[in-house]
């Protein structure tokens, strides 16, 4: 029992440490949930905690080859990434927020899985989490030889409920405060976060992390 419950506190540390960060993630978080409502930033920190938790997987199988594969494609990986993250900033900046105002529409699902792909892809992109997991992982002892199966698994489990968790009150807590924000005050807010997006973009293309 006391092995389960160390794994559980090893797990929602390593969620938190990795979904915390005011990263580009954080920041589509806020403006889906500022423009769209709470459950679409929800949804996009679905997306990340499910890319967070394939890293976390990797890490802890010890998959060599995925592991290999990613660090020898690290750079079309952070362009592809940075691209990607460059051209939804400028569709932010760009955009009226307030023209996407409205309540939720039949087949609004899609829109929420367009909303988990893309934050999916975004943070599976960036090679510096093939550094970060392992990273974790070594410092808090998360997996070791004579670990059983269940106990990963359940390990794993509570990074993926912790991130969850932390992207639901996150896009709830900006959902309540969304009331307070005028038009012109979403307007000034698009462009803001989209700016910083761009900037965080143009960063991961000139930046190149050393993963050997």
């Amino acid at each position: 029992m006391n092995e389960f419950i160390e794994t559980i506190y090893k797990g929602v540390t390593i969620g938190i440490l990795v979904s915390a960060p005011m990263g580009p993630i954080m920041m589509l978080c806020i403006q889906r949930t500022l423009s769209k409502g709470h459950w679409h930033g929800f949804f996009t920190g679905a997306g990340a905690a499910l890319s967070d938790i394939v890293y976390a997987g990797i890490a802890c199988l010890g998959i060599s080859f995925i592991t290999n594969f990613i660090t020898e494609h690290q750079t079309p990986l952070r362009i592809i990434g940075s691209l990607l993250l460059l051209a939804y900033g400028l569709y932010i900046f760009l955009s009226n927020p307030t023209e996407r105002i409205q309540k939720p529409k039949a087949g609004s699902n899609n829109t929420f899985t367009q909303d988990s792909i893309t934050a999916f892809f975004i943070t599976f992109s960036n090679p510096v989490n093939i550094i970060l997991f392992p990273a974790l992982i070594a410092q808090l002892n998360f997996v070791s030889p004579e670990q059983k199966l269940l106990t990963g698994l359940l390990g794993l489990s509570s990074i993926l409920v912790t991130a969850l968790l932390w992207w639901f009150g996150i896009s709830f807590v900006i959902g309540k405060l969304r009331k307070a924000f005028s038009l012109r005050g979403l307007w000034i807010m698009n462009r803001v976060v989209g700016a910083i997006i761009i900037i965080l973009s143009i960063v991961g293309l000139i930046y190149k992390p050393v993963l050997d």
